[in-house]
């Protein structure tokens, strides 16, 4: 059998070295400064020819697995990264990747419009918008609602009501599934610009084509035209 040697008959140098060897790798461990977390950069996802093939005949599977990376992407071990600091067109290549895998789907749309459009920088929120509004143009009856959201951000918060108009615009000329509310945007938008008149011809041509039929909204509208054309005002006509 192998037998050990005791530690009295290794060399008292040998001894010296190993004890001094410990200590500086004790001591290089102590200075060295305590490891930061560092925010992974997003990465541009792959081609969506490349996406499909990844995705073995399951794009739904693969666009959800996509769409939950994007949403924890801020929040990496160790450090929470705020969406001010994500490069928007990647966010954007990202967003639009997960749509073409999966075109019915709307989270996509809803994190753009509600989410990522919430950081205070115009840019940002602009860059969002934009990209709401030319995937709205490729489904316009079940997108709609992203893209009235998208109205109101740059009506009120960008302070962009020609934008607002020629989104308000897009919704009624394109959606035709879009509900009352939204097909009507354009009219109050118009009158916020000092264009009455264009407002009224606008809200005259929709009650004249019998598409509003509930009385209440019936009369709001109707009230909102009189106010308009300067017939008399009343409480509902006042402006929102």
């Amino acid at each position: 059998m192998r037998t050990e040697r005791p530690l009295s008959r290794v060399p008292r140098a040998i001894l010296a070295l190993l004890i001094a060897a410990v200590s500086l790798q004790v001591g290089w461990q102590l200075a060295r400064p305590r490891p930061e977390a560092r925010a992974e950069a997003l990465t541009r996802p792959p081609a969506t020819a490349a996406l499909r093939a990844y995705a073995l005949g399951e794009p739904l599977a693969l666009a959800q697995l996509m769409t939950l990376y994007l949403q924890a992407f801020d929040n990496q071990p160790g450090v929470s990264i705020p969406f001010r600091s994500l490069d928007y067109e990647r966010v954007v290549a990202w967003l639009t990747a997960i749509l073409d895998l999966d075109p019915l789907g709307q989270y996509p749309l809803l994190m753009a419009s509600q989410l990522y459009s919430q950081v205070p920088d115009r840019a940002r929120q602009l860059a969002m918008c934009e990209f709401v509004y030319r995937e709205f143009r490729r489904d316009p009856d079940r997108r709609w609602r992203w893209l009235a959201h998208c109205a109101i951000i740059v009506k009120h918060r960008l302070s962009d009501p020609r934008r607002a108009l020629e989104y308000a615009e897009a919704i009624t000329r394109e959606a035709r599934g879009a509900s009352h509310w939204a097909r009507q945007m354009r009219i109050f938008m118009l009158e916020d610009l000092g264009e009455p008149e264009a407002a009224a011809i606008l809200l005259g041509g929709l009650l004249a084509s019998g598409e509003i039929t509930d009385p209440k909204e019936v009369h709001f509208l109707t009230e909102r035209l009189k106010a308009l054309r300067g017939d008399g005002t009343s409480s509902g006509a006042t402006k929102n």
